[in-house]
């Protein structure tokens, strides 16, 4: 009986029912939540790209002139006029609008946010594709689960962001490139080449998946033979080129007005190798956030054992250090902004996975109780890191989707808000209007830059209060104000 247990243990039938448990429940744990509208953690940033996927819906797919309705000067440093919207090439809109088109029954917003649940079921699958091909079955079932359920990574991919994609269309082009460099065939390797390009169109900072690629075909090839590979230097147009057009269209001169201000991303506030930078990336983001502390026990024991496939056995350091570039590169926006480390999730859910297993295998001592320290140790890490992430699910502030709801009720469609929100663009996003989402002059220029209505959540603030006394109320509650900017009320002498 013990026998045949093994054996079916040993299957690939049972393997393959594995990653499939695995992959529903990748699934199944993102759909919490799903239907709540945009105001929960970074709404901030997931308006702003839910925004171009709206317009694409109200206005028709124009990939080449993203929108979003942010017309002010606060992210681009230029009055934004057209709302122009240059960051990432908008494949991961494009699939949202063709979805919800297609596929009406299901809200707007939940399409966007299974964009990214289907991207991170694609990463596990790949995932589990590399730790398979480079170190056994149970490496890569293990990197999936990993990658599948930690708690942070679980919510940072059902969010509607582009990073999600990005990360799946990275992972996948290394999955498709190890394929290539053990069987060599070259429909993989322009596949991989394929996918990278789409990771570097949706996120430039993709590019550090560079890095396990780049070792891979040096150990396959040698750094000489790599130039002298055809299909490899053809496969590396094919990544770079798509990009360098799409880099080339935006920086044109009537579009630069759509370009956020992104000096700071890599050190705009010189915190690299500072301290501080190291308790935030290392201590509070990878150790508590991540990692939950305690999982730092398997990511310390899988970090120096090597792959089976010997002539390829310091990918997984490679893929790490890929990891240890971007947060050290783009240092100022890795330590504002916990959503960047979506991309350092899987060289450390492969570390995870290879950390478990190895220890698992090679327990010593007491070989039971040293086993149990190890799900203890991973049943801490997600209780930890559960803790840590539940309250990115909340929506603190509801008042911004009703007061939205409002004024895309009662206000004309081509109508621009001022919609305040202390810079924030979330407020703005639920009138479904282009505006703005502070006032940055006086309410006389503003209107003459054509903002026809002020809509204002904060109704005790100075402007709110003297607006008021300025100009028509269309609607009040005690948890909105809706102005026509347009309506003057003449004042008493």
């Amino acid at each position: 009986m013990v026998k045949k247990i093994k054996n079916i243990i040993r299957s690939k039938k049972f393997e393959l029912f594995v990653l499939f448990i695995v992959l529903v429940g990748a699934f199944g744990v993102r759909l919490y939540k799903i239907q709540n509208p945009i105001a929960d953690w970074h709404s901030w940033r997931q308006v702003d790209t839910a925004s171009v996927s709206r317009i694409y819906v109200q206005n028709g797919i124009d990939l080449l002139k993203p929108r979003y309705y942010d017309i002010s000067v606060l992210q681009t440093g230029y009055q934004n006029t057209n709302g122009y919207r240059f960051v990432e090439f908008p494949i991961y809109n494009l699939i949202h609008v063709v979805l919800y088109q297609n596929f009406p029954q299901l809200d707007f917003v939940v399409w966007g946010r299974l964009v990214s649940v289907m991207a991170a079921m694609l990463t596990a699958g790949s995932l589990y594709y590399i730790g398979k091909n480079l170190f056994n079955k149970w490496i890569g079932l293990l990197s999936a689960f990993f990658y599948s359920f930690i708690p942070f990574n679980i919510y940072f991919t059902r969010v509607i962001l582009p990073d999600p994609l990005a990360v799946a269309f990275a992972v996948l082009s290394v999955c498709l490139f190890v394929e290539y460099v053990q069987k060599e065939k070259r429909l993989m390797l322009f596949a991989s080449a394929v996918s990278f390009s789409f990771a570097m169109l949706v996120k430039p900072t993709a590019f550090f998946y560079a890095v396990p690629i780049t070792y891979l075909a040096v150990r396959k090839f040698g750094i000489l033979g790599i130039f002298k590979n055809k299909s490899l230097l053809l496969s590396l147009d094919i990544a770079l080129i798509p990009v360098f057009l799409w880099r080339a269209w935006m920086n044109q001169k009537q579009y630069l007005v759509g370009i956020p201000y992104n000096q700071w991303l890599f050190n705009g506030d010189g915190i690299r190798f500072r301290p501080a930078y190291f308790r935030w990336i290392y201590g509070e983001r990878l150790g508590r956030l991540i990692l939950g502390i305690w999982g730092l026990i398997p990511v310390s024991y899988g970090l120096f054992v090597v792959s089976k496939v010997k002539k390829y056995k310091y990918f997984s350091q490679a893929f790490l250090f890929g990891a240890f570039l971007f947060v050290t590169i783009f240092a100022t926006a890795n330590v504002r902004h916990d959503y960047y480390q979506v991309f350092v999730v899987p060289p450390v859910a492969l570390i995870l996975g290879i950390g478990v297993y190895t220890y698992w295998q090679s327990a010593i001592g007491h070989k039971l109780l040293t086993r149990l320290f190890l799900i203890f140790s991973i049943g801490m890490m997600f209780l930890m890191g559960y803790d840590l992430v539940k309250g990115d699910y909340n929506i603190n502030h509801y008042e911004i989707v009703t007061a939205g709801e409002a004024a895309n009720k009662l206000l004309p469609k081509d109508a621009k808000v001022i919609a305040p929100y202390n810079g924030d663009t979330a407020f703005l996003y639920h009138t479904q209007r282009f505006g703005w989402p502070i006032v940055d002059r006086s309410i006389d220029e503003m209107i003459d830059l054509g903002a026809d209505y002020y809509v204002s959540v904060n109704t005790g603030d100075t402007d709110s209060v003297n607006f008021k006394k300025m100009f028509k109320t269309v609607e009040e509650t005690g948890d909105y104000i809706i102005l026509d900017l347009h309506e003057r009320i003449e004042l008493e002498e």
